[in-house]
């Protein structure tokens, strides 16, 4: 089977960086590793799987950037803006695929989807040119469902008052990536779900305590926590560095950043 890659399409927090208004040492850096998307990722073999995870506003952009240009099917974790509303974009993907684009999302995601977008599903829209979907959601908790040779499981997590989900992605029975980028407690569900998986990309939004998000240091000990092989950090502010926090991070953590790329299944470069 082919390999999947998976690519880091945005690595940043609802207000992205640089930051609007802010001349901080972070948002006028010239690094390329400081500029950061909205957290959104793409999952990709060359045959059955074209999976988009994530709708952000930078959409369009990311995937120009990152050369996306077939996408099959799309999972949301859930429906804040920074989340949701590059929606529109996939009108693209349901031109080249001329189908209907398969949505995995909660009911909740989808009753947002519907106020924003309800055109997209309409079942008698078939103009051609216009965003359609086909609403999958999600199975009981616990329960997986199947995209080519991956098999994906909703995981819930407390952000807030948001229902909110990351996912956790197995081939082969093989516990090969959870990706949570909007998490501030694991729950039972996720922490039992993803106890030693390869590859943990997870929420870690700043030093300094957040009410919805986890810090660096609660990131890092989730990741402990469930014996993931090896944490990457996303969802990141503009308070720190890119260089800065890789640096001080612990062997087996390393720091997201537009434009990453990984192979399920094998260790970075």
């Amino acid at each position: 089977m082919a390999p999947v890659t998976v690519t880091i399409l945005g690595s940043g927090t609802s207000q992205g960086v640089p930051m609007l208004t802010c001349t901080c040492p972070v948002c006028t850096s010239t690094n390329p590793k400081d500029k950061r998307t909205r957290s959104s990722i793409y999952l990709n073999d060359g045959d059955e799987v074209a999976i988009l995870v994530d709708t952000t506003p930078e959409l369009r952009v990311q995937c120009l950037a990152q050369g996306v240009t077939r996408v099959t099917t799309v999972l949301l974790t859930h429906a804040h803006a920074d989340h949701l509303f590059g929606f529109d974009d996939l009108r693209c993907f349901c031109m080249a695929n001329k189908a209907r684009m398969p949505i995995h999302a909660s009911e909740e995601t989808f009753a947002v989807l519907r106020r924003s977008y309800g055109y997209a599903f309409d079942p008698g829209m078939h103009v051609h040119g216009y965003v359609r979907t086909d609403a999958f959601p999600f199975p009981p908790v616990g329960e997986s469902f199947s995209v080519g040779p991956l098999e994906i499981t909703p995981l819930p997590v407390v952000h807030g008052r948001a229902v909110t989900h990351g996912f956790l992605f197995r081939r082969d029975g093989r516990k090969l990536l959870a990706y949570i980028p909007d998490c501030k407690v694991l729950s039972e569900t996720a922490r039992e779900a993803i106890r030693g998986v390869e590859r943990l990309v997870i929420d870690g939004l700043r030093d300094e305590p957040h009410d919805t998000h986890m810090t660096i240091r609660e990131a890092l000990a989730a990741g402990r926590e469930v014996d993931a092989g090896e944490t990457i950090l996303t969802h990141l502010t503009h308070h720190k560095s890119h260089a800065d926090r890789e640096a001080e991070l612990p062997p087996g953590c390393r720091v997201a950043y537009d434009g990453m790329r990984f192979t399920l299944g094998e260790p970075l470069a």
